[in-house]
């Protein structure tokens, strides 16, 4: 039974595998009936739409079916259940779990009690390597993975999704330029981690500083839902915004990716812009999570 928790438990090869079929589902979607009577539960303790509408459109994409919990509120562990018991339940009802939980360490931990394969689809500032996936595609779909410059820009202390990015980048030789505001820096023991597997990592104070020589541009929202309080928020919230004046230093290719939602990091005028990619990069969750359900089902 294959479990996908982190992207980390990925290796190259199983990466490129992984991308090269999301294309192939890309190429003919409605052709793809390998769930047939198969059933997914999209357990989501977080507020989603893109990760959990996705899902539950590759699996029916695929022939399955899903049930859901999409709150807190609306399941058992509002009344003290814990998530293990949730899990050891749902699986007797189920062919997969997809999971998103607030708690980091939550889908590892629900992983050790599930009898089907488990998904993490995002776990408080840990991982979340469906994004991270379909980020890899969307890049690729632009220019080779190996040897570009990828500016991440944004809360990077809390931000799982450039955490899990990160990470899988360091296996195509890439230099990362991050640019954060105050304390909301790449965690050091990720930097650190970056290091030893040979990844250049530099540090930028302000976007313009470094713009003109990047491939990628993975902007963030800061999120507010992590932060301790609100005057912590308050203190960095509106500290960047792209806008298409900024990107005017930008090289010939470069693209602009968020992982969404955004809450005003970028200027909706970049939307006409052709190096604008996010909402690209969303549809591509359908082909890559079908992958997804693919390998682990």
């Amino acid at each position: 039974m294959k479990h996908i928790i982190s992207i980390k438990d990925f290796g190259k090869e199983e990466i490129d595998s992984l991308l090269a079929r999301a294309g192939a589902i890309d190429a003919a979607p409605q052709n793809q009936k390998t769930l047939d009577g198969k059933q997914v539960a999209l357990l989501f303790f977080e507020p989603s739409t893109r990760t959990r509408m996705s899902f539950a459109s590759a699996v029916a994409r695929l022939g399955g079916t899903t049930i859901t919990v999409d709150s807190v509120e609306g399941s058992s562990i509002s009344k003290g259940e814990t998530l293990a018991d949730t899990v050891r339940v749902v699986s007797s009802y189920v062919d997969a779990i997809v999971l998103r939980h607030p708690k980091e360490g939550a889908a590892r931990l629900a992983s050790e009690f599930a009898s089907v394969p488990v998904i993490n689809a995002g776990d408080g500032a840990g991982q979340h390597p469906s994004q991270t996936l379909l980020d890899l595609y969307t890049i690729r779909q632009s220019m080779p993975l190996k040897n570009i410059h990828i500016g991440l820009l944004g809360d990077l202390r809390y931000g799982r999704t450039t955490h899990s990015l990160a990470y899988a980048l360091s296996n195509y030789n890439v230099t990362i330029h991050t640019i954060a505001p105050p304390t909301l820096e790449l965690p050091e023991s990720l930097v650190d981690e970056l290091h030893r597997r040979g990844c250049t990592v530099q540090e930028h104070a302000d976007i313009t500083d470094i713009i003109p020589n990047l491939d990628v541009i993975y902007t963030t929202r800061i999120q507010r839902e992590r932060f301790p309080d609100a005057a912590s928020y308050y203190n960095v919230a509106e500290s960047y915004r792209i806008t298409p004046e900024i990107l005017d230093e930008r090289k010939e290719g470069m693209i602009v990716l968020h992982p969404l939602p955004r809450a005003g990091e970028i200027d909706p005028r970049v939307d006409e812009l052709p190096c604008a990619r996010y909402f690209e990069q969303a549809r591509n969750g359908v082909p890559v999570r079908m992958a997804m359900l693919e390998e682990v089902i």
